[in-house]
């Protein structure tokens, strides 16, 4: 430990002395750390550094390091004080509707409806805030929709600054700690989701680092807990996590089969370290870690963690957009690309070693344009070996086309509402499914053919305003309509969210029609399980499946036909539901490529890499994408066990 944090002083005084050169006196350097993967330097005069645009590009090019600029803490004003000097600089119109400060970066985020006149003409009046208050503005449009979970979050930064700031210096310390070897090896071991879907959890190794990517809980089997978590038995896992040596985690996104068992780490002090992932998979895994708590508690299960546990996640975690580079070890080198999956959904891209090796790992992905997402990236600047998801990678695993598959739901929904006066049940996962069913139906609404009421149950609400909080990660149409256009489809007033359990009762009761979209897309827990019993026996509705059903679930044993479902009740009787409504299985709506998007992806990736690993499906899936990838392309193909270690170099 000396060691280490003697070789990082020596490099931060080497640091220092070019900085000293390049920087002029009137800025004042008051300090310059590592903090996570970012070098910042504290000046108590930023406006000395800012007026020269070029500084902080010669300085990274120089140093070969991410650079951050903050102000000094000691120089900023007081928050109350600086929140007032805003509303004064800013004009009125602006609109501002909500000023929020994030200690631990120096920086002051301002909500505003009309965010061009925060900004100013070329800048100008950011420029006076920053002279006023000494914060670094950050300014962002208004979401058309409050957040409760993005509110949350930052309350929580607020609040836990002084930690969060040495939390990242040592981090930073972390990741740039003397080597005590040149990376010559490096291995990746499964410890869920390899061969199957959930618990997705893979470990890099290297002789010098340890890095987890993803690390997810299987739902649909929590009763068994040697098929719904990680493998915490392997052998090299369990070394890793008693020494304290993980590096870093990543979370390619938000589904629970990818990030569920995070706050487990916290509860019982295995982890300690950085968390990576994008902004909305932060905002939308705490939202859905939280739901999962109390799924837990309704299905009369203890749950894993506590919500102190999710908050130490927040307080562990670094956010990075598409495109940044960082270092998150003395020999990784991270950028999250756009995985088209879900919002902020990410290809993890691992450069290792000095040219030694990169890797791209998949997550979840989608390799053609949909409603609300650009197709994944298939460019890179390296790549030897590709592990990719197989979740439709069966020889016949072919998806309805999106445009047959919007019209088959349509000409569905038609045949419920209008000939039989039923009521339309979707389940859906809360993020992905449902907004992109919600463009579908907004669509149809909006040119007359639709006049009944979409109800939107569970976690789908809050997820809706998540998505409406980063625009940026939209398509382009989306992006489009929203700013140019300024016309939020997802404001419709044909949606309305069920606020509690006696308006859900209410739908249920009426005999008027209506579309129901709910949570849990698989009915493993929620109110679409509830909708589900109380619907069930009428013939005049229909439930309509348009996102996987794993095995084991509830979603799969109704989708296989069966006519009489047994369901334990909170009383813990069992009753026989029978199953009397219509079921339609439409899968053209699926976040997961089918099995022609992942051979084209295979095609198009550039470069082509010399390895390609098949993850993430049942094992005839993943076997048969591996063989398939193989006699096509000549490319070495595996698709290994759980447990099983690859040596990739």
């Amino acid at each position: 430990m000396i060691r280490r944090e003697t070789f990082v002083d020596d490099i931060l005084r080497d640091i220092k002395e070019v900085i000293s050169q390049m920087v002029p006196p009137e800025a004042r350097i008051t300090d310059v750390e590592f903090e996570g993967p970012e070098l910042v330097i504290y000046v108590r005069n930023p406006e000395a550094i800012m007026q020269d645009g070029e500084l902080i590009k010669n300085l990274a090019k120089v140093l070969k390091k991410r650079i951050s600029v903050r102000p000094d803490p000691d120089v900023l004003l007081p928050p109350e004080r600086a929140e007032e000097m805003i509303k004064e600089l800013v004009p009125g119109e602006a609109e501002i509707t909500n000023i929020s400060f994030d200690p631990s970066v120096g920086e002051v985020i301002i909500e505003a409806r009309k965010p061009g006149l925060v900004i100013g003409k070329n800048g100008e009046t950011l420029r006076f805030i920053t002279q006023k208050v000494h914060w670094a503005p950050r300014v962002v449009r208004t979401p058309p929709l409050q957040s409760q979970t993005i509110y949350s979050i930052r309350q929580i930064l607020q609040a836990e600054s002084k930690d969060r700031r040495k939390f990242l210096r040592q981090v930073g310390r972390t990741i740039y700690r003397k080597s005590e070897t040149k990376s010559e090896w490096i291995r990746i071991t499964g410890l869920g989701g390899f061969r199957e879907v959930g618990r997705s959890s893979l470990l890099v190794q290297t002789n010098e680092s340890y890095v987890l990517v993803d690390f997810g809980v299987n739902i649909a089997a929590l009763r068994d807990p040697k098929k719904a978590f990680p493998h915490f038995d392997a052998p090299e896992f369990r070394y890793v996590l008693d020494a304290g040596l993980l590096d870093a985690i990543i979370i390619t996104h938000a589904h629970l089969d990818h990030c569920g068992m995070l706050p487990y780490l916290f509860r019982f002090n295995l982890f300690d370290g950085p968390i990576y992932t994008t902004p909305p998979t932060r905002d939308l895994m705490v939202l859905l870690q939280k739901d999962f708590i109390e799924i837990q508690k309704m299905n009369g299960v203890e749950p894993l963690y506590r919500p102190r546990d999710i908050k130490e996640v927040i307080k562990h975690t670094i956010t990075l957009d598409y495109g940044e580079v960082r270092d998150i070890a003395p020999d990784m080198r991270l950028t999250l690309h756009n995985a088209g999956h879900i919002l902020g959904s990410s290809i993890v891209h691992l450069h290792i070693g000095n040219g030694l090796h990169n890797i791209a790992i998949t997550g979840d992905f989608k390799f053609i344009p949909t409603r609300l997402f650009e197709p994944a990236v298939s460019r890179f600047p390296r790549l030897e070996t590709l592990v990719m998801e197989s979740t439709y990678g069966s020889s016949n695993d072919y998806q309805m086309p999106r445009e047959e598959a919007e019209k088959r739901l349509i000409e569905v929904i038609h045949e419920t509402i209008k000939r039989r006066r039923g009521k339309v049940l979707i389940p859906a996962m809360a993020v992905g499914r449902a907004q992109e069913i919600m463009m579908v139906l907004e669509e149809y609404a909006r040119i007359g053919g639709l006049e009944v009421p979409i109800y939107l149950d569970g976690m789908i609400w809050e997820a809706t305003a998540i998505h409406t909080a980063y625009p940026e990660y939209l398509s382009r149409h989306l992006r489009e309509q929203i700013f140019h256009e300024g016309y939020n489809p997802f404001l419709n007033p044909i949606f309305k969210p069920v606020a509690n359990s006696r308006e859900r009762q209410g739908i249920i009761d009426s005999e008027e029609p209506a579309i129901i979209i709910a949570t849990s897309g698989m009915l493993v827990g929620g109110p679409s399980v509830e909708y589900f019993k109380q619907l069930a026996s009428d013939p005049r509705n229909t439930m309509i499946f348009v996102s996987y059903q794993a095995e084991g679930t509830l979603g799969r044993q109704i989708q296989r036909g069966l006519r009489e479902i047994p369901l334990v009740g909170e009383d813990g009787k069992t009753e026989v539901i029978p199953v009397n409504l219509q079921v339609q299985t439409i899968d053209g709506f699926s976040g997961h490529a089918d099995r022609r998007e992942l051979v084209s992806y295979v095609a198009r990736l550039r470069p082509r890499p010399e390895r390609v690993i098949t993850v993430h499906g049942e094992a005839h899936k993943c076997l048969d994408l591996s063989t398939s990838i193989h006699k096509k392309f000549g490319l070495s193909t595996r698709a290994p066990n759980n447990l099983d270690a690859i040596r990739l170099k």
